[in-house]
């Protein structure tokens, strides 16, 4: 029986508990339930601890949700894939703990649990008990960030191992290692392969005594450099949970042990199988440490980008005390202060433009090339940097709360997710490890029985134990996820879901909403035509002008199309808006009327067949089409569009060449939504459709296009949330609403829709580098054991060495590792317009 105290939201009075309470003991294996009205507290008996999800289901259909957290914790003696399922039951195991996800690539742990009492104290106590301690003095928050300075990284970008005391301890270790496996080394291998070394060993200091010289020199080299795989690798053994280190252990102690027989109780061995192997034993420890030290550094690189995130705020910043500009530390900034920004400096917190006005480089953030200008008003992003304008800022956003701090943490949650592809990894290396111990002790028996001699019996069995390698198997997937993550952050594509990394190789359909997605958001001026006789930029500075005491979107565009070419709007007199037709206003001198063509006749204004003919093809295009006419004379036609994104043609295109079908799902009248697929190449049309018809249209989508895979939607409202939650994967554009985004599993930062394509390219890399990595890393083991275990040696004599083994498994995890590292160089296939440059330089 498990008792489990636990808050509840929307507690608010008596119905309520008595709802909740309902609700969680209709959930089987609930015996009791009860809930507190006053604290908002429930204590529940349950029969079974892995029922505790089915409960915060229960209880959160009935509306009264759980309160839950999040934490990571980096854990010790994560070593091989085995590791991780181990860390996984012994976490879900503990009571109020919802889900648990290790990673062997950070060797960390991600818990989701439920908040009441001592919850994480328990946790971390069932975690040692299972042999894989939380790191001494780690503390991590809910989000999974870590509570250090986020400002702090590593002095060199690249490598965050060089002042790790781990690393430096295993540093240590492996040149103490080699300092002692050398003369071991020499003396044994040398006395067999060169003749006159052996005779001038057994002159001077005798055979017995350089197995003796070689028994002290190994005997330290275990019980120092070597003692991590005996301290953790025979405990797992004892309790029945062996993982890489012990199959080490038992390697290098069969080895040892055999060998100190040979050299002190001779007598004991038959006759001609008296020999040492303190040479395998050392040579093997030292391989595999150089093999940890090499992996060590490997995956001090995968963390690049989020070093890369941490580097972009600065320590300091310059704030205004008392009429003063201080330097103050980063931490010491808050919501509301005023901020002086200086040429060149980076943005220290999230704010809004005061005075003055200043470029600003967000390239590092979106990935687009283009500085952005800024002026009072205007919003300022940490971690962007300024150009060569002086500008004086207020503070928003600080410390966790800025979108940096919320991006780091995103990505971070991304890298430590699992992909579907890990679970039959995990399955299978649970049992790995006592597999081949299994196979060890099975080789060791059948060549004791029908092969030359004891020796090669054992030798048989230790090189089994040896080459074995769970560690390419665990680090297959992981050490990509993180890479290719970190990597799709520097290139302005957020995973807020790991798993989609993985899904959006599987579509094949992308679905677009079209307003802000891959139209602008908002419209603008796209043609202007005076009839014979009227100069455009005088009759538009008057229509402007006209139009300037009016807030409708129509002469926003308007207006905002005669500054762009740096008109000077004449002041209007007198304004007379028509709703539905128009407005009839005295500018300049002059008295004009703009609308449509009932508004012009009205008015006695005669307008030409031409000008007419051309408003009907600007209108067959989706755009509004007006007239305006002076002094009741017809002085050109103009329209009014929502124009479409630079990058959407682009996009567009390079999805149809990866294979992949396009589709416009709008609440935008059929016409204009035709107009527009039709301008940039999109294959099927759903038009006129509200929040809720996004869904079905994605459905109905679906049974089209069933045969074509998965399906991602793109938006950025917050009708699109809907259809980002329904589809498979839903791919949020970052300059839309905080809505769109939290319902979505990826963010285009940059607000490109091209990003979908970089994002769909990302994804089939990072794919098939897990693939290579995981045929490496099975096709290794499936190749090299029935080797190791010598099946070769009836027909052909050979027989595989220990200290062989041992390179070749050091050296599969360091493959492993070395090609996901290579999705650090990954550059999308088609650059998108606008970044290319930027996401270069970052490369």
């Amino acid at each position: 029986m498990t008792t489990l105290t636990l808050s509840l939201q929307n507690i608010h009075c008596g119905g309520c508990v008595g709802r909740a309470e309902r609700a969680m003991r209709g959930v089987d294996g609930v015996t009791a339930a009860s809930v507190n009205l006053a604290t908002r507290g429930a204590e529940v008996q349950l029969d079974r601890a892995e029922q505790v999800g089915a409960l915060v289901d229960g209880l959160a259909r009935a509306g009264y949700p759980a309160v839950t957290e999040s934490l990571e914790w980096p854990l010790t003696n994560m070593h091989c894939g085995s590791c991780i399922t181990r860390v996984e039951r012994a976490a879900t195991a503990v009571p109020g703990v919802i889900a648990a996800s290790a990673s062997m690539a950070t060797e960390t742990v991600q818990v989701q649990y439920l908040v009441g009492d001592d919850l994480p104290d328990r946790l971390r106590a069932a975690l040692a008990r299972a042999g894989y301690p939380v790191a001494p003095g780690a503390s991590r928050d809910a989000a999974g960030a870590s509570t250090a300075d986020a400002g702090s990284s590593s002095e060199d970008p690249a490598d965050d191992t060089a002042h790790d005391p781990a690393m430096s301890a295993l540093t240590r270790n492996l040149i103490v290692a080699a300092i002692l496996t050398l003369p071991v080394f020499v003396l044994e291998m040398g006395s067999h392969l060169i003749a006159p070394f052996h005779h001038w060993v057994v002159a001077t200091i005798g055979q017995t005594t350089s197995w003796a010289v070689q028994g002290a020199l190994t005997t330290v080299l275990m019980l120092g450099p070597g003692r991590m795989f005996y301290r953790q690798g025979v405990p797992a053994l004892w309790h029945l949970r062996p993982d890489m280190n012990s199959l080490v252990a038992v390697g290098t102690l069969s080895a040892y042990l055999y060998s100190l027989v040979a050299l002190f109780a001779p007598g004991l061995l038959p006759e001609g199988t008296r020999a040492v192997y303190f040479e395998a034993t050392a040579v093997i420890i030292t391989l595999i440490l150089t093999g940890r030290w090499l992996e060590a550094r490997a995956r001090g690189r995968t963390g690049t980008a989020i070093r890369h995130l941490m580097g972009l705020q600065p320590r300091t910043a310059w704030v205004e005390r008392e009429g003063t500009d201080i330097e103050v530390p980063l931490a010491d900034v808050g919501a509301g202060d005023t901020l002086l920004l200086r040429p060149g400096a980076q943005v220290p917190v999230d704010g809004e433009v005061l005075s003055g006005e200043t470029f600003v480089d967000e390239s590092m953030l979106t990935g687009e090339a283009m500085a952005v200008a800024k002026t009072p008003g205007s919003a300022l992003t940490g971690g962007t940097i300024n150009g060569a304008g002086v500008v004086r800022m207020r503070a928003t956003r600080v410390g966790r709360d800025t979108a940096l701090a919320q991006i780091i943490r995103m990505v971070q949650s991304a890298q430590g997710a699992k992909l579907p592809v890990q679970a039959l990894v995990d399955r299978v290396t649970l049992w790995f490890v006592p597999a081949v111990m299994a196979l060890a002790a099975l080789t060791a028996l059948i060549w004791l029985a029908f092969g030359p001699d004891l020796t090669f019996a054992l030798v048989a069995g230790v090189t089994v134990l040896i080459i074995a390698c769970p560690c390419a198997m665990g680090l297959a997937t992981p050490v990509s996820i993180m890479v290719a993550i970190g990597r799709g952050a520097r290139l302005g594509i957020l995973f807020r879901k790991g798993t989609a990394l993985q899904t959006l190789e599987r579509v094949r359909v992308v679905a677009f909403d079209k307003t802000g997605t891959l139209t602008m958001g908002k419209p603008a001026l796209t043609d202007l035509e005076p009839a014979t006789g009227f100069d455009a930029n005088t009759v538009l500075a008057l229509v402007a002008g006209a139009e300037g005491g009016s807030e409708h979107p129509i002469a926003t565009a308007l207006i905002a199309a005669a500054r762009d070419r740096g008109l000077t709007l004449p002041p209007v007199i007198k304004t007379d808006v028509q709703p539905g037709l128009g407005l009839r206003a005295e500018v300049g001198g002059k008295v004009v009327l703009v609308g449509n063509r009932a508004l012009l006749s009205g008015a006695g204004v005669v307008l030409p067949d031409a000008m007419v003919d051309r408003a009907q093809v600007l209108a067959g295009q989706g755009k509004t089409a007006l007239f305006a006419a002076l002094d009741g004379q017809a002085a050109m036609v103009l329209a009014v569009a929502d124009p479409v994104k630079p990058g959407s043609r682009d996009a567009i295109k390079a999805l149809h060449e990866m294979g992949v079908t396009t589709a416009m799902i709008t609440g935008d009248a059929d016409a204009t939504a035709r107009a527009i697929a039709a301008e940039i190449g999109i294959d099927h049309v759903v038009a006129g459709v509200l929040p809720a018809g996004k869904v079905a249209a994605l459905d109905n989508l679906r049974a089209k296009t069933g045969e074509h895979g998965a399906l991602a939607f793109v938006g950025d409202g917050i009708n699109d949330a809907p259809a980002l939650a329904h589809a498979d994967v839903g791919v949020a554009i970052g300059t839309g609403t905080d809505v769109a985004i939290e319902a979505a599993d990826v963010v285009l930062v940059s607000g490109d829709p091209g990003g979908i394509v970089t994002a769909l390219d990302l994804s089939r890399h990072t794919m098939r580098n897990i693939r290579q990595n995981l045929f490496w890393a099975f096709g290794y083991n499936a190749a090299l054991i029935p080797v190791a275990a010598g099946v070769l040696y009836p027909a052909f004599g050979i027989l595989l060495s220990p200290m062989l083994a041992a390179g070749a498994m050091a050296l599969s995890s360091v493959f492993v590792l070395t090609n996901a590292l290579r999705l650090r160089r990954f550059a999308p296939a088609r650059a998108t317009r606008g970044g290319a440059d930027a996401r270069e330089g970052q490369a």
